[in-house]
């Protein structure tokens, strides 16, 4: 088929797949910050030992939580994160195909000189592998004890989400690796935001240079919000709840 055969209908599937990811990861974060909210509204840390949703006084990150748990976006969430996997996926894909063809490590030809002279740009798979694995970490910190309980019935559930952020980021090395991680998604998405609107025709030199704008601000605001989110934490957990 044309849309996994030519060049431009393999960026197409990168730039959709990445649209996922960058709905999933703004959703994911402003959940996340309502922690920091809860911190500045005395509601840190508070979370009704009850399975119902929405209980009333319980902090404004609980209530997000539960929101999580809504039918509706149950149902997002995993066609999200199953965007995310492909993306994922298919860059590997993508990679593997591009070395065996080229008979080296090379990133496939783009038609942006400002793509070339990336750094970004000539890092995407380095970057992705660095992503993939902090994942990896992260599921093991939270979603291995919130949402595999409750899907798949492995596991002890914990019901209160201030407990697994203050456990997590409690630790200084911890907080080191996911500002370490942050940083490695901001490259990826600042470089990421603007090819995926170059690949769907936004391409004009007026709108290219707004793109590249816009995708930095994009990128900026969702990594910092996690940093604070991390950092917020750590300072819960070892000076102001400990």
């Amino acid at each position: 088929m044309f849309i996994f055969n030519s060049s431009i209908g393999k960026k197409f599937i990168q730039a959709v797949s990445g649209a996922f990811l960058i709905l999933f990861l703004g959703l994911h974060v402003t959940i996340n910050f309502f922690s920091v909210i809860d911190s500045f509204t005395g509601k840190y840390g508070i979370a009704a030992a009850d399975s119902k949703l929405f209980t009333a006084g319980d902090g404004l990150f609980k209530l997000g939580c539960d929101f999580m748990s809504t039918p509706v976006i149950s149902i997002m969430v995993p066609i999200l994160a199953a965007g995310f996997a492909i993306h994922i996926l298919y860059a590997i894909w993508l990679t593997i195909k591009n070395i065996v063809a080229r008979g080296g490590f090379k990133r496939y030809e783009v038609a942006s000189k400002a793509a070339v002279d990336s750094w970004s740009a000539k890092n995407m798979f380095v970057l992705g592998i660095v992503i993939v694995a902090f994942i990896c970490f992260h599921l093991f910190h939270f979603w291995a004890k919130m949402q595999m309980p409750e899907l798949l019935g492995i596991g002890t559930f914990e019901n209160n989400p201030y407990l697994l952020l203050n456990a997590t980021f409690g630790h200084w090395y911890v907080l080191l690796i996911y500002i370490i991680a942050f940083g490695a998604l901001w490259f990826h998405l600042t470089h990421g935001f603007w090819s995926m609107f170059q690949t769907v025709g936004w391409d004009g030199q007026i709108w290219f240079k707004r793109v590249k704008v816009i995708g930095i601000i994009v990128a900026s605001l969702i990594c910092l919000a996690f940093v604070v989110v991390a950092v917020n934490a750590f300072i819960q957990a070892n000076f102001i709840m400990a």
